[in-house]
């Protein structure tokens, strides 16, 4: 054999060899780009790397007075603080899953100074369950720029009243957000002060699964809108499965690309393709409604499975999916019969509902019938009120569970004619 013909036997085994990996590496992508094109989890991604607490144990039942232990500002511009709850009695808390909410009832000065009134807010808490206090941080809201509207009144009680010391009267943790169980790899990704319950799933993860993958898009204008930055950064230098990226839409002069934050942009599905690997991910999300449609509807184009994407909006927004059954759903709850009688049994009223009149709780009021609520987004429960007959059909999923026989007025429409105790 000459050692032209060698050299030709060990060319072509090398290339046997690299084909060889070659075809067996493609395989193994095909098969996983497979199971996220069909949903379908990888062997190990349905099995709990740990049990959540359960959010039953030690709970209660209306409100329960707790004493402010501490409070924190989170930004440099001093709008968002976070306020520390220790219940008044001393009792065990009640824990709750990562994403999950309080909801407050608050005694609030009116606008006009003659005294004060009742309103009720729910609020995500933003730290892991700890065993002796809660975790809320709020962001200040201003008055809209050019418009007549108020600043938020809550979220500036909290701010201007809301001192150590002062008591607060608080609803157990609830909400149907919340990191899933499981061991796989999740995107959390938060727009503003939706970074609240992102922060409580990745503090979290860190007390209870601190080997486990986690990716961090965080959006906002610039350095003086990040909350919570030197927290986030010290995560993800000390964990190498903990990937922080910090997104700045209108960085200020002083912000530097590679030190201040590090992508100049909105979070959108491009820097995903981008910076992630091809795994089955679970995305996360909590941000104002802009950001939320489109990136819940470019999540779904790019091909994740429906039941990868969990998502929170802000208020009393509602975000649609675009899966054929639920387009089915919504056109046939947007287009109920015309001649729907709602009696409310209280006031002695009766009045024809129609798809325009909006939600119940919307049509009482403009039938001059006064409800109490709070959120008007199904998640205080404030609104829930007794059906005598008929039934009730929601336009969103709420996050309070509204006990049998009663409806939720603010996100509930009429199914056929119905009575309420209102």
């Amino acid at each position: 054999m000459t050692s032209l013909s060698l050299l030709l036997w060990i060319i072509l085994g090398i290339a046997l060899q690299v084909g060889l990996f070659l075809g067996i590496s493609f395989w193994q992508h095909w098969q996983t780009y497979s199971r996220l094109k069909h949903g379908q989890p990888e062997a190990d991604e349905s099995i709990p790397a740990v049990n959540l607490p359960k959010a039953e144990v030690a709970g209660w039942s209306g409100f329960r007075p707790f004493k402010v232990a501490r409070r924190v500002i989170e930004d440099t511009a001093g709008q968002i603080c976070s306020f520390y709850l220790e219940p008044e009695d001393r009792q065990a808390l009640q824990s709750y899953k990562p994403g999950q909410f309080l909801t407050f009832r608050l005694d609030v000065p009116k606008a006009d100074g003659s005294g004060t009134e009742q309103i009720t807010r729910c609020y995500s808490l933003s730290d892991a369950p700890q065993t002796d206090s809660y975790r809320v941080s709020v962001k200040r809201v201003p008055a809209p720029p050019r418009c007549d509207h108020p600043p938020g009144r809550s979220s500036n009680f909290f701010h201007d009243h809301i001192q150590v010391g002062a008591t607060l009267q608080i609803r157990a943790p609830s909400g149907h957000f919340y990191l899933e169980p499981g061991s796989s790899p999740v995107i959390l990704i938060a727009g503003g002060i939706g970074i609240t319950p992102m922060l409580s799933m990745l503090n979290w993860c860190q007390t209870h699964q601190p080997e486990r993958e986690v990716w961090f898009f965080y959006g906002v204008r610039n350095s003086k809108e990040t909350a919570f930055a030197s927290h986030l950064c010290a995560i993800a230098a000390a964990r190498p499965n903990v990937h922080l990226r910090l997104c700045f839409s209108d960085p200020l002069p002083e912000d530097q690309l590679g030190k201040d934050f590090h992508h100049h942009g909105r979070v959108d599905v491009n820097l995903f393709r981008i910076e992630l690997p091809l795994k089955p991910y679970h995305y996360y999300i909590c941000g104002p409604t802009p950001m939320m449609e489109t990136l819940v509807a470019a999540l779904e184009d790019w091909g994740v499975p429906d039941s990868h994407i969990h998502f929170e909006a802000f208020g009393p927004a509602s975000i649609k999916r675009r899966k054929p059954e639920t387009a089915a759903t919504e056109s046939a709850i947007a287009a109920p019969a015309s001649d729907i009688m709602v009696t409310f049994a209280k006031s002695g009223k009766q009045a024809r509902w129609s798809p325009q009149s909006g939600s119940l709780l919307e049509f009482a009021e403009s039938q001059g019938i006064a409800i109490d609520s709070g959120c008007r987004a199904g998640g205080c429960g404030t609104c829930q009120t007794t059906i005598r007959s008929g039934e009730v059909s929601y336009r969103q999923s709420p996050d309070y569970d509204p006990e049998p026989g009663t409806c939720l007025m603010c996100v509930s429409i009429p199914k056929t004619h119905v009575t309420l105790e209102a």
